[in-house]
């Protein structure tokens, strides 16, 4: 199968080029992966230059936004930059970060779900993160049929129903939500292990930590599921003040009636399915 990549890209020196060393390595090699310098200050570009003239894979996109690392709509804006300079002729589409290492084989695993599974719509690998004794621990805080934002291949049937990413906070969960509303379903692979040498929020900026609870809004979960969510966050988390920040992110948006990124209808089937893997886990 044909597929491209695009890799936003802020201030990865240190680890960008392992990430474009493993994507070489592919079993499977992409038509092309666009690496899209989003305002990086430090020897990024000159990295991505490097690349680009290495292998005419790889094709540089120069984006200038906000220096702030604000999870979301940073990211978002950057691929769908990238995105511009593509065409339609691929069979699924890849959205990478740039501190990855992934195993060789990563794609044509990918390629074969894709190709066996015309109802898959979203497929990707587990995450793995290195501890204090340098051991790679699985970091997969999720349901386990979620793919996490870092690694995320589409079907292009599929991106295109679900109008591509949406430019916020919670868009790794409102793009499988609206997939399985179109009738899609979403596959880890176990067997795909990602290096990821940058544990996920190092670099966030402070005025993040209430806008998992204004995705939630934004997702017209509704109180209730906003409640018992970051519930069970905090308590994975360990920590009661990352409910009182969902919270307080959920009631501020709700306040300024900031805008949905889902219809009334997508929000009622979203509340419908959150209810049953409620009960589900429950035993109801």
């Amino acid at each position: 199968m044909d597929y491209y990549v695009v890799i936003p890209i802020h201030n990865e020196e240190d680890f960008l080029k392992n990430t474009l060393d493993s994507i070489l390595e592919q079993t499977l090699a992409p038509k092309k992966v666009i690496l899209v310098n989003d305002n990086s200050t430090d020897n990024t570009e000159n990295i991505i230059n490097e690349y680009a003239i290495k292998n005419s894979v790889f094709k540089k996109l120069n984006s200038i936004s906000s220096t702030q690392h604000m999870p979301g709509s940073k990211v978002v804006n950057a691929f769908n930059k990238g995105l511009e300079l593509l065409d339609e002729n691929f069979d699924f589409i890849v959205k990478l970060d740039a501190d990855l290492i992934l195993p060789k084989n990563y794609f044509e695993v990918i390629s074969s779900h894709f190709s066996n599974d015309k109802f898959l719509g979203i497929c990707g690998g587990f995450i793995y993160e290195q501890n204090s004794h340098g051991e790679w621990i699985l970091n997969h805080p999720m349901d386990k049929d979620h793919i996490r934002g870092a690694i995320k291949a589409y079907s292009k049937d599929c991106f295109i129903k679900i109008g591509g990413l949406k430019s916020a906070m919670g868009w790794d969960t409102v793009d499988e939500l609206l997939a399985k509303f179109h009738g899609y379903t979403t596959h880890t692979e176990d067997r795909l292990k990602v290096k990821h040498l940058r544990p996920t929020g190092k670099a966030y900026n402070a005025k993040a930590k209430r806008l998992q609870g204004k995705a939630m809004y934004s997702m017209r979960y509704g109180f209730i599921i906003t409640a018992i969510a970051s519930l069970k966050m905090a308590m994975k988390n360990k920590s009661i003040k990352s409910f009182w920040n969902n919270m307080t992110g959920f009631l501020n948006a709700s306040h300024n009636q900031d805008e949905y990124l889902v219809t009334e209808e997508e929000g009622k089937f979203i509340r419908n399915l959150r209810w049953t893997n409620i009960r589900r886990k429950i035993g109801i």
